[in-house]
This record gives structure tokens, sequence and C-alpha cells, in this order.
């Protein structure tokens, strides 16, 4: 069922190239990019074509092999492998995906030392294969796990969008909620529209009518009046950094939902993969939170919504606080507080880092 060819993807290798779905022109027109260089894949995560930490880091898994095979006249592997994870670290600072594949992929690169170039080049691909199918398989995994915190006629609420479109296929909370709708446990789901970027109202409502789950799109901030009235259950959504603690980097306004979500006595879960989770964070407040164009605050998709050059900030992330999160639902299980526990627990069981070293 992990396999790649039979799960919807927004990341497809094919005639020995990477192709990305282009989320930004979604859910106008599916478009996909050919990335025939590693600065056309940079470019695709830093504009959010490609996004959703797992998403971001199975293609950087991908855009690792696509820079060897764009070798520069005179340089080594080593001197490109070293240049190409420079450029494609620098995107998206608060994924810890994206940094996670790009260390394990230095790990398998060093392992080839010795080989022939075009051995070693085959030897990433491969791995990057893996790291694509392991992520689908993870995401199903998650799904089934999620599905046993729901209960028959739930509403449910996320934030952002956490589907196959986020991931390397299938979803993190938008799979929970696949999976949970799939066993009768889901009759409505509120989806968030997000801003700025609308990733909600795009993709999310996008993903949902593929599916067949019934929705609703809401603006970010109905989410306080709709569990006041008792219409929400249950809140599950995604993460983009996991702290060692159970803290948890999510798009803008998912702290907001939290709050509101703990004030109502809503369940309010985080679904992530063990890679999102990283030891090397201890708290929240360690982790980096990107910063993009006022632009994207002042505009909505060109069409200028403020005062030509009124002041905005535009943080792409917060950090919702551990206390304030149920449950955080993975691949190897439910983890539960205290999470500077469970989550070292999870990790001892699985036998592997959550970050390389």
């Amino acid at each position: 069922m992990n396999d790649t060819a039979t799960v919807f993807s927004p990341i497809r290798w094919r005639d020995g190239g990477l192709k990305l779905l282009d989320q930004t022109r979604l859910p106008r027109e599916e478009t996909w990019l050919d990335c025939d260089r590693p600065e056309d894949v940079a470019a695709a995560i830093y504009r959010l074509s490609v996004r959703g930490a797992p998403a971001i880091g199975v293609t950087a898994a991908y855009g690792l092999v696509v820079g060897l095979n764009t070798l520069g006249e005179g340089q080594t592997l080593e001197e490109r492998f070293d240049e190409v994870a420079e450029l494609l670290g620098a995107t998206r600072p608060t994924a810890v995906n994206l940094r996670w594949a790009l260390e394990h992929g230095r790990k398998v690169f060093k392992r080839t030392e010795g080989l022939p170039d075009d051995k070693r080049i085959a030897a990433l691909l491969a791995w990057a294969h893996e790291t694509h199918a392991a992520d689908i398989a993870a995401n199903q995994k998650m799904g089934a796990h999620g599905a046993t915190l729901f209960a028959a006629g739930d509403k449910v609420l996320t934030h952002c969008n956490t589907g196959a479109l986020a991931t390397a296929g299938y979803g993190t909370a938008l799979g929970v909620i696949h999976a949970s709708h799939d066993e009768g446990k889901v009759s409505q789901v509120w989806v968030d529209e997000t801003r700025p970027l609308l990733q909600g109202a795009r993709l999310t409502a996008w993903e949902l009518e593929r599916l067949e789950i019934p929705y609703k799109v809401v603006t970010d901030s109905s989410c306080g009046a709709l569990m006041a009235r008792g219409l929400v259950d249950r809140v599950v959504v995604g993460a983009d950094r996991i702290a060692a603690n159970g803290d948890a980097a999510n798009k803008i306004g998912t702290y907001t939902v939290a709050v509101l979500a703990n004030r109502h006595n809503v369940p309010f879960y985080v679904a992530a993969p063990l890679s999102t989770i990283d030891l090397e964070t201890p708290t929240g407040n360690e982790i980096p939170i990107e910063e993009r164009s006022a632009d994207e605050v002042r505009e909505v998709f060109g069409t200028v919504v403020a005062p030509e050059n009124a002041p905005a900030a535009n943080f792409a992330f917060d950090v919702t606080p551990n206390e304030l999160i149920a449950a955080i639902i993975t691949d190897a299980g439910v983890l539960e507080p205290p999470y500077t526990e469970s989550i070292a627990r999870a990790f001892l069981e699985q036998g592997e880092p959550a970050a390389p070293s």
C-alpha cells in the first residue's frame, strides 16, 4: 500500500528527473515543474511550490541527486554535494525534515566513497526512493494510530495543509482524518483558510474534495465561535518541528487554535512522523521562526488588500506549548504527556535518532 506509484504524491521521479506539483497554482490548475537544476529545487521549496515538512525533506533528498547530475566543470562530487546541500539547506530554516534529509543524504554519500561517480549517484537516488516510500508508509501508520482517538460522528477542525500535498503521500494530520473517515468516525471537517497563503482554503479543501470527505472552509478567526457553539469535537494539526519536550512549531495561527481548544475543552492533537521531532532542540524557544515577505500580507495573489507600503510582519510559524497538546500522533504510536519521557522512549524503541549527528 505504500508504493509510491499507487498513492497520490506531489513528488515524482520520472524519466531520470524530478517533477514537483506546483502548489501555488492549486486549485485553479494542476501544473508540474521540471526541476533540472538544484536551483530549481531550491526555488520551488522557497516559494512554497512544494511545502510541508515531510514533502520538503523528500524533495531535498531528490534535490541532492539533481545536483550531482549537474556537476560543474572541474568539480568533484564532494564539492558539488557540499554546494547543493548548502543551497537547499538555506531555503526553509524551521522545517527540521529538511536538515534531517540533507544530513542523512550526506551519510549515504560518504558510504559510497571509492565507487565510480555513476554508482555513487545511483546509490543516492536509491536512498531518495526509499525515503519517499518510507514517508508514505509512516503516514499510513500515523493515520491508523490517530484513528483510535476519534469517535463516530466527530466534527474535526484542522489548520493549514497536512495531506498528501504536504508529504510524500497520504498525509499527516489530514492522513489521520482520512483514516478516521474511512472508519466512519468523521462527519465534518472545518478547514481554516490559513492566512496568508490560504493553504487551507486552496489545498486542504482541494484534497478533501478528491477524498470525498465532507468539509466547510472557514476564516481563521472562526475557530473560537465554532468551539463555543459545540461544533468542534477535536482538532488535529501537523508540525514542521517538534522539540524534545513536545513543543510544536506549525503554520502561524496554530497556537491561537490550541489556546481556544484548551479554553473549550476540545482535544488538540499534533500529527507528525518521528523525523519531525528534533531531540537537539530542547524546547520551542530554540526553534527558529521563519519570517516571509510582507507582500504576502499586503497582497492576496497579486491583489493589494492594504495600503501600498503598509508596515507588515509575516511570521510563517508559531509554537504551541506542550501543555496545550493532548497527544502527539506519530508513526511509532500515540505519544502522551509527559512528552520528554514519551518522546525519548519512542526513539529508544525505534533505535534511531531524531536528527543525524
